[in-house]
């Protein structure tokens, strides 16, 4: 039935789209039809996988939503695989054609200035410092991040991603005139406004998740139209709940994971500047918001099939399909940077920085080692250390009670075998 209605859809929309083509006549502009074909090619495409894609881990509202943000992945992946095959000047030009305004170099922004929190040279708005900073982007760090914690759905991993971010601004703010901030905008305006506020809301909203009860009827089968609102709005939550629970001191595989997990979330949020720097495109511009949107629906899905390969290796043998697509999505965005702008992203660090670096990854590297390496041998160790001196003081108790040598034949014969097992 599934099958027979993807093929009806098809047809329909195959047979709309040649009655238009054939109702008007043929514009003779050749990037015009270019572009229009393109368009079409990929709606028949959406068209068939948002209804024969493989399902995900969500079913709210409705399957066939997470099937279109997984063909949309596709089609992403694609552009990016176009763009990289490009050389830089017809990659920017490209951009031309999805909207006229871009390929143009940007402009030279001075980003951090003062940072004169209050400037009694301006008497007459002397905290403009910082009136100039609360623009748009503060409410979108403010529910970047409150949508973050949705698909983490850890508070300690989401103030890792956060303060690591702001070091990698510090770190990188002689490639990226982004990066230059002032300090108490880097700590007090994202850290804590922003990015703090939207973590405990998310943490909140997880919370009141977590707490409901998910007992689901049918819409008909509801009296009152009251009740009738209220299951449509439900409908927009998830199906049931699933507490993420990373632990990843638990074992080395997990703490892999949940590295590589903070690594790919860092290198997306890098790309997003960089992209907007190598293919010209104002921080303001819609292109920007929609690949925050669209990463914002794929990367739910993806977190969710990353926690169940972790979770439930058995079960889930293979780590889902979205998952692999944001991991290639984020390695392209890269490699397009990397050709496209090679020179900036090869400015060298300064020395102070790459000794902070240095130590920070000499410290993590330690602290592994010591927790699934050392620790473990350690405690092996001290446990047969214990053991020995029990069956020494064993020994002795049952020589001095004048015992016979088959109880103690039996006893160090039993801790021998308890050794061997440990």
């Amino acid at each position: 039935f599934r099958r027979a209605h993807t093929l009806t859809v098809l047809f329909i929309l195959t047979c709309a789209l040649g009655y238009v083509t054939l109702l008007e006549e043929t514009p003779q502009d050749t990037a015009y039809n270019t572009k229009r074909g393109i368009v079409a090619s990929i709606l028949v495409f959406l068209c068939f996988g948002v209804t024969q894609a493989k399902d995900g881990p969500f079913s709210r509202p409705h399957p066939a939503y997470w099937r279109f943000w997984l063909c949309v992945s596709v089609v992403y992946e694609l552009f990016l695989i176009f763009i990289l095959f490009q050389t830089v000047q017809d990659g920017r030009q490209f951009m031309k054609y999805i909207d006229p305004h871009l390929g143009v170099p940007l402009p030279e922004r001075d980003y951090g200035g003062n940072c004169l929190i209050y400037d009694p040279g301006n008497e007459t708005d002397p905290f403009h410092n910082v009136w100039d900073k609360l623009d748009g982007f503060v409410p979108a760090h403010f529910f970047g991040w409150y949508l973050k914690t949705l698909m983490i759905r850890d508070w300690w991993m989401c103030m890792i991603i956060s303060v690591m971010f702001e070091f990698l601004e510090y770190s990188l703010e002689h490639q990226l005139p982004n990066f230059s901030e002032c300090w108490w905008d880097h700590w007090i305006m994202d850290v804590i406004l922003c990015n703090g506020l939207g973590i405990y809301c998310g943490m909140k909203t997880l919370s009141w998740l977590s707490l409901k009860t998910y007992k689901w009827q049918g819409l008909w089968n509801i009296p009152t139209y009251k009740g009738k609102m209220k299951r449509i709005v439900f409908q927009f939550t998830p199906y049931s709940w699933v507490k993420f629970e990373w632990k990843p001191a638990s074992s080395l595989r997990r703490w892999l994971a949940v590295c590589g997990i903070i690594f790919v979330f860092l290198l997306a949020e890098l790309n997003t500047f960089y992209l907007k720097f190598v293919l010209w495109m104002p921080p303001e511009h819609y292109l920007v918001l929609l690949r925050l949107v669209f990463f914002v629906n794929v990367g739910g899905v993806a977190m969710r099939e990353i926690y169940d390969f972790m979770d439930d290796p058995k079960f889930h043998k293979k780590l889902g399909q979205q998952a692999w697509l944001v991991a290639a999505i984020t390695a392209t965005e890269f490699l397009i940077v990397v050709k496209y702008d090679p020179y900036t992203l090869t400015l060298s660090l300064p020395f102070y920085i790459t000794q902070c670096w240095i130590l920070g990854i000499i410290l993590v590297l330690t602290w592994t080692a010591w927790r699934f390496f050392i620790r473990d041998i350690t405690l092996r160790y001290k446990e047969i250390r214990r053991q020995k001196q029990e069956h020494k003081y064993e020994k002795d108790k049952c020589l001095s009670n004048g015992d016979g040598h088959a109880s103690i034949l039996e006893e160090q014969n039993g801790n021998k075998l308890r050794e061997r097992k440990l």
